[in-house]
């Protein structure tokens, strides 16, 4: 096998370095080496090309996750080749969908027996949802639990160039925007993608050369799956435009990574100018609006991963309103899907789960006179002898006669209206919330008392002028609201 061309901006030196081995200190690996196991040229090349890619640190351990499949097996062969039989251990996730499953496992302990590596099986129950996710998690968490206990310090995968180029193809074609496209890095964190610059048909080639225990997962060729179309009609197709795809689309792939970790460090000095601390989650809006419109947006999409502690994907139109918002007085909610909101208010924008964003507490009855809970405030209804004063939005005094037994306290409903005392008219309490500034993640936990279908009192902001004392009231209703911790007007 000729030595495929490294990863683009990695280091081109070919090395050997001893392996560290979980054996005693002073003692020699009893197994023999997998070179002298597998006496296979293509093996020796295909650890070269893997050695290139300077993946792998010098005396480092690992695990690498078998499927049963050429891909894989080449990846342990040649990690194995490079870093010694003793200092890997493999791992192969059983999940029983289908009715061969156990021909992959067979397969992959053949593999790990050729190659004289330990072979580790998991077999998960997997839960609802979308099942090809719930595999994918399940198997990366079981290698990072392993990786863990064998103290080792990466975890190799199988994916090839073409695995790539067939990834940057569908998520072109189903998402907006370049995060998408940066799946399958040839490194992320612990997890490191040693075949990265080398196609699948290379691949398949050393593990028939080599004669490595492998088996054909028949689900490859469902057309069902979106990817299996990409790989059996529209790379074939682009290929015959130009050979080079693969290569190419990885040399990006490649390129995008690069400088996505430049953008992440402007973005950092950008928040940090407009003075956002590293664990906020919000920012101004004249601040992001300050910013030209690429940095405004990756800005926004880094606070909105802090928010949601995960990476969020966010498109142009998305900023673009969220700015929109957060820059007019009313502000608004932004919805970016997957549980994740902005809430713009105050002329900012802060991201959060709607788990955390405001939620309307249940209406409950006051009696009168009486005390009651609402959420996050205490309120309490006294009956007087009128006149009675003050009256105004902090203390309300209404005609006990006008009010009755009892009043219901509830928030705000869209179409809500009251006639504030002393304005002559009616308006709606979103205008009311708007003069007096209050931000839209609270306005549905401030009380609204109401007597039949007419609001009486927005506490804090507004009395009814229909509940007002007049010359002829004798008992005034006294209403009053006490905030507990964070429901203050």
């Amino acid at each position: 096998m000729k030595p495929p061309d490294p990863t683009p901006g990695a280091s081109s030196g070919s090395t050997r370095p001893d392996a560290k081995r979980r054996i005693p200190s002073g003692s020699s690996d009893p197994r023999p080496s997998i070179a002298a196991v597998l006496s296979s040229p293509a093996i020796e090349a295909l650890a070269d090309a893997v050695e290139a890619g300077a993946l792998l640190p010098p005396r480092s351990s690992g695990v690498v996750m078998v499927s049963g499949g050429a891909d894989s097996a080449c990846a342990a062969a040649a990690v194995s080749t490079l870093r010694g039989a003793a200092s890997v251990a493999a791992l192969h996730v059983n999940y029983a969908l289908r009715a061969d499953s156990d021909a992959d496992e067979r397969a992959a302990r053949a593999l790990c027996s050729k190659l004289r590596i330990d072979l580790h099986v998991e077999r998960p129950r997997l839960g609802p949802g979308n099942l090809q996710a719930r595999a994918r998690e399940a198997r990366y968490e079981a290698a990072e639990r392993l990786r863990l206990r064998l103290e080792a310090d990466w975890i190799a995968t199988g994916h090839t160039r073409t695995d790539v180029a067939e990834t940057v193809l569908y998520r072109l074609a189903a998402s907006p925007g370049t995060r998408s496209l940066l799946g399958l890095a040839p490194r992320n964190g612990a997890v490191v993608r040693p075949l990265y610059s080398i196609s699948r048909e290379e691949t398949r080639a050393v593990a028939e050369e080599a004669r490595l225990p492998f088996v054909d997962d028949p689900t490859n060729a469902s057309p069902r799956f979106a990817r299996n179309r990409i790989r059996a009609e529209v790379l074939p197709v682009l290929a015959e435009i130009a050979p080079e795809v693969e290569r190419n689309i990885a040399a990006t792939h490649a390129e995008l990574h690069e400088e996505a970790e430049l953008l992440a460090v402007l973005v950092t000095e950008a928040l940090e100018r407009a003075g956002v601390e590293p664990g906020d989650a919000g920012i101004d809006a004249a601040s992001v609006a300050a910013m030209t419109p690429a940095l405004g947006r990756l800005a926004l999409r880094e606070l909105a991963g802090r928010g949601a502690g995960r990476p969020v994907p966010l498109s142009r139109s998305r900023a673009a309103q969220i700015v929109r918002l957060a820059s007019h007085p009313e502000g608004g909610e932004v919805d970016l899907g997957s549980g994740v909101v902005a809430l713009c208010e105050g002329r900012r924008a802060k991201f959060t789960l709607k788990a955390r964003a405001a939620i309307a507490p249940e209406a409950v009855r006051l009696p009168i006179p009486g005390s009651v809970r609402f959420g996050g405030w205490d309120l309490r209804a006294d009956l007087r002898c009128a006149p009675a004063t003050p009256a105004g939005p902090e203390l309300a005094t209404l005609d006990a006669t006008v009010v009755g037994a009892e009043a219901e306290v509830r928030s705000w409903r869209d179409g809500d209206r009251i006639r504030p005392l002393g304005l002559g008219g009616s308006k709606s309490l979103q205008d009311l919330f708007t003069d007096h500034g209050v931000p839209r993640s609270q306005r549905r936990r401030i009380p609204v008392v109401t007597v039949g279908e007419r609001v009486a009192w927005v506490a804090g902001i507004a009395v009814g002028e229909d509940f007002r004392l007049g010359p002829g009231s004798t008992e005034a209703v006294v209403l009053s609201a006490r905030a507990l911790s964070g429901a203050s007007v």
